[in-house]
């Protein structure tokens, strides 16, 4: 059967999409929580991050997109919440990080990402949600600093540098 050109049954798919879509987006990302929640191994659980990062970035979109701030907040400081968790469980379960990166290396992907998706975030919030989000993606620097140490222990930043430089004769 057909309505000005097009097939019920678009039209039907068409509406179950917008309507059905949301709510299993929101239960996915509560599903992929509890999963990534209940993840005792470590490097199991990083990888589950890229999956749970994803959906909750995505959250964050729909939620700038209608204006709810305080969810983009909320949202965020959680993706950082987890971004610890997994940095503790590795260094907890894999404390020699050069023998053994591929946690860490997913990680430090995640949070990267993180820190761009924040940044993203603080060019269209509103002024008294900025604080919040600038304290977030400085956790996220943090970590992510921290996880570049632990990923490159030799590189020559990590190195303290064992007497100042000698001062530069000026003519």
């Amino acid at each position: 059967m057909k309505a000005g050109g097009t097939s019920l049954g678009a039209v039907f798919g068409l509406a179950l999409v917008l309507f059905v879509w949301p709510p299993s987006a929101a239960g996915q990302l509560a599903d992929l929580q509890m999963h990534f929640d209940r993840e005792s191994n470590a490097v199991r659980k990083a990888k589950l991050l890229q999956k749970l990062g994803e959906a909750q970035f995505e959250a964050v979109r729909q939620a700038e997109k209608t204006g709810d701030n305080s969810t983009v907040g909320l949202t965020l400081e959680k993706y950082r919440d987890n971004v610890r968790a997994v940095l503790d469980a590795l260094k907890k379960q894999h404390p020699n990080s050069e023998k053994q990166p591929n946690g860490y290396r997913q990680l430090e992907i995640q949070a990267r990402k993180g820190i761009r998706e924040i940044a993203e975030s603080l060019l269209v919030a509103p002024e008294p949600f900025k604080p919040p989000l600038e304290i977030v993606r400085e956790d996220l620097a943090a970590m992510d600093d921290e996880l570049l140490k632990l990923l490159f222990p030799n590189r020559p930043l990590n190195k303290k540098a064992a007497s100042p430089p000698p001062p530069e004769k000026q003519p």
